[in-house]
């Protein structure tokens, strides 16, 4: 089955697929084995900093091999793409999927770029997700909440004529999530209000996808779902969950020199995070 299928049977089912990034060989093999542990297709995401740091090439060789190594269905994608010629490159080197996000632009300007983006990632068969709202914060513990407006929420008609005038295969959209992680641990509620009426608008058009979706409360993700949400993007908490694992490590260990060593408690507690996420998301034995 190819992405696109798995994300039609997320919304016949009411599933979400995870997206969850990763910068190291250490994230992914700990995202791969929770996968593996849950008979769970899932999507690796790679910014452009995240995916030049490890490489284009390296990245796609790597995912490849765990692919053909487990049998599991798993996908690659450029994550935030800021430039055409930044996602061909990924395109050119293997990604199956490609974010572009022309959140900075005006609504005009970023439709006539996606439609390019997206005449050129269908003919490659690669899948292309668009987003047109800007979602505020970084991939990071944030001391304060950002400050998020109505007027910053997808308008469902927006959303409608964004989608069918792209042809973008998947949407991201702005209803009440940030990137990152409040100090408190938990973030806003999500607008299920406004993903309510997004959905009823951009129906089939595209698939709805939820970014931002580390912290989120738990209860707001299944309404979500319920309602239209088919990928959900983690990447803050795998960060957090790596970071704070390595630095136990060095904590229990302070003369430890052997990087695979002390590497080990990382990989075992970002799996623990994405099985707590997949079962969340309902994707466990989806394959």
């Amino acid at each position: 089955m190819k992405n696109k299928d798995y994300f039609k049977k997320a919304r016949e089912n009411q599933f979400a697929i995870g997206q969850f990034n990763i910068s190291n060989l250490e994230t992914l093999k700990g995202v791969v084995f929770a996968a593996q542990n849950l008979n769970s297709p899932i999507i690796i995401g790679t910014s452009e900093n995240e995916s030049k740091f490890l490489g284009l090439k390296e990245t796609v060789a790597l995912v490849d091999y765990f692919r053909k190594e487990t049998k599991l269905p798993i996908f690659l994608n450029l994550d935030h793409g800021k430039s055409f010629d930044y996602i061909k490159k990924a395109i050119d080197c293997g990604f199956d999927m490609v974010s572009f996000d022309g959140s900075v632009l005006n609504l005009q300007e970023n439709i006539k770029i996606t439609k390019e983006i997206v005449k050129f990632a269908h003919s490659k068969g690669v899948f292309i997700e668009g987003e047109f709202n800007f979602i505020t914060g970084s991939s990071r513990v944030l001391s304060e909440n950002p400050e998020i407006k109505e007027t910053d929420l997808t308008n469902p008609e927006d959303a409608e004529r964004f989608a069918k005038e792209t042809g973008v295969d998947s949407l991201a959209v702005n209803i009440g999530t940030f990137h990152g992680i409040s100090a408190s641990g938990i973030n806003p509620h999500i607008n299920l209000q406004r993903l309510k009426e997004i959905e009823e608008r951009v129906n089939n058009k595209a698939f709805l996808v939820l970014h931002g979706g580390s912290g989120t409360p738990e209860e707001d993700i299944k309404e979500a779902i319920k309602l239209g949400i088919v990928k959900i993007n983690i990447n803050t908490e795998l960060r957090i969950a790596f970071t704070n694992a390595l630095k136990d490590s060095f904590v229990d260990n302070p003369k430890e020199v052997v990087p695979y060593k002390y590497l080990q408690n990382s990989i075992g507690t970002v799996q623990k995070v994405v099985e707590n996420k997949i079962k969340l998301f309902g994707s466990q034995n989806r394959i």
